[in-house]
């Protein structure tokens, strides 16, 4: 489940064909308005089938993986309606109506399911779990106070910004704050942001956990926030068995099948948790490091499709 174009999809898709697996289809979750694309009934008058990419009606409990991978964009035939009411309800009850389809008639395997996705998404919940698991977080505030920030700015010294969330657009980078005290009080009631102690260090850990298996490449870089610029040195990384523990327990707290884990090592080598993206990006990494992550993320669909899901997809501790 994804959108138009996602190259991630795309990739693991091509992946899929090149090995002769021809049951690996693309359902678009942008694109259900403007043709017949789902089918549902409560007392199975009608199969419960859902429209592929290259407009196949899959019947859904035949499925026996889903890739839960991006589900929340708006239908792109709703750009075109003028009434904003009209196209918030295409939206609305598009995505509603895929998601009540497949918690309905779905039977196999999520990865991950959409409860743990959207509780696991939840920055400072995963941050809660990180630390009750061992690792260390960076001390946190979330606030829209000028005065609760400029007290923390005081405790933790040099700080960073960053959304509580964020929206679909332009990137918004992580950034410095080191005054708090000159920006108008207006300005932090707009609403809440995450205000966190800044880890120094220059080496970043990008790890990638596929049901039992990781794949972590060492990013070295001055930068606060690496995404901008990646003509930097990246490399393959060894994952200590305690952090690999660690990682799986978060994991596993967090009801998830597969994460994208961010890490700062500090310049004694402390590992410090930042985050996990339960779908984010991975496959960038394949040319740098030369590792084949999207034949490896497809060896775990297929473990999860044709072994025992409780040993071959879940991540192991």
């Amino acid at each position: 489940m994804s959108v138009e174009d996602d190259f991630h999809t795309l990739a693991i898709g091509r992946a899929a064909a090149r090995r002769g697996y021809g049951n690996f289809h693309i359902v678009e979750c942008d694109q259900i308005s403007g043709r017949r694309s789902l089918a549902w009934s409560s007392h199975g008058d009608v199969p419960s089938t859902v429209l592929t990419s290259d407009g196949f009606p899959i019947p859904i409990e035949g499925v026996s993986v889903l890739w839960w991978r991006r589900m929340r964009a708006n239908q792109q035939a709703s750009a075109n309606t003028v009434n904003d009411h009209e196209r918030r309800l295409v939206n609305n009850d598009c995505r509603g109506a895929l998601g009540g389809i497949l918690a309905a008639s779905f039977r196999g395997q999520w990865i991950s399911s959409p409860e743990a996705t959207d509780r696991a998404a939840d920055k400072l919940y995963q941050l809660a779990v990180a630390r009750d698991v061992g690792f260390r977080v960076p001390r946190t505030l979330v606030s829209q106070s000028r005065e609760d920030v400029v007290v923390f700015a005081r405790e933790v010294g040099r700080m960073i910004v960053k959304p509580v969330v964020g929206a679909s657009g332009p990137l918004m980078f992580t950034q410095y704050i080191d005054d708090p005290a000159s920006i108008p009080e207006e300005s932090f009631w707009a609403c809440p942001a995450v205000y966190q102690e800044y880890i120094p260090g220059r080496r970043h850990v990008r790890l990638n956990c596929f049901g039992e298996r990781m794949y972590a490449a060492l990013i070295e870089t001055d930068s606060l926030d690496w995404r901008p610029d990646l003509n930097i040195p990246i490399s393959k990384w060894v994952i200590p068995q305690e952090i690999a523990q660690q990682v799986t327990a978060v994991l596993r707290r967090l009801g998830l099948r597969m994460g994208i884990i961010d890490i700062k090592l500090t310049p004694s080598g402390e590992p410090v948790w930042l985050e996990v993206n339960p779908q984010g990006q991975f496959l960038f990494l394949q040319p740098i490091l030369g590792e084949p992550l999207a034949d490896h993320f497809f060896d775990f669909l297929l473990s999860c499709a044709e072994g025992d899901f409780a040993s071959d997809c879940l991540p192991r501790t």
